[in-house]
């Protein structure tokens, strides 16, 4: 019998690479949603979570009850539209993940978001810091967001300078 204070046993080299691996697809899920936060993308926006059950909280924003109700919110959002094009510009950069695997099929994560939105309609830029709390599981053979809470840690509001100007070619 083992004595109580022995270390469990160390794991294998393909369960070290399979984490390995399994942590690669979780940060690139996450790059996806914020990629398709700042494409204005709705379909891969909702793609990132699972189909059905997710536990959705974006602090200021609310919290949903359906990813479609998410997404819904996310699409009026992203794709208004001025005379001169996207009413709101986002700018998402997820940084500091850490992950922790609770089973090969299931994590947990937490990142450090910076954002920055320029609102054309209000004539507004807001810089923002902020952490995601996620938890990961395979569905399908695909990691997915289960949840998905956001808390703002701080902001800042102000008006966009006089004689700004804003380019939007990339969003032909």
């Amino acid at each position: 019998m083992p004595s109580p204070s022995a270390a469990p046993p160390s794991p294998s080299l393909a369960e070290r690479v399979a984490r390995l691996e399994a942590r690669q697809e979780i940060e690139e899920l996450k790059y996806r949603y914020l990629r398709a936060c700042d494409h204005k993308d709705p379909e891969e926006f909702r793609a990132c979570f699972i189909r059905e059950g997710a536990d959705i909280d974006y602090g200021e924003l609310g919290s949903f009850a359906t990813v479609d109700d998410l997404v819904t919110l996310f699409s009026r959002i992203a794709l208004a539209r001025g005379s001169e094009g996207h009413t709101i510009l986002d700018m998402h950069h997820g940084l500091h993940p850490q992950i922790t695997f609770r089973s090969p099929t299931e994590a947990t994560g937490r990142w450090t978001l910076r954002f920055r939105q320029i609102d054309l309609a209000e004539e507004t830029e807001r810089v923002m810091c902020g952490e995601y709390d996620d938890r990961y599981v395979v569905e399908g053979g695909t990691w997915r967001l289960a949840r998905h809470h956001f808390r703002t840690l701080w902001s800042l509001s102000r008006p966009l300078p006089q004689g700004y100007a804003v380019d939007q070619g990339g969003f032909q």
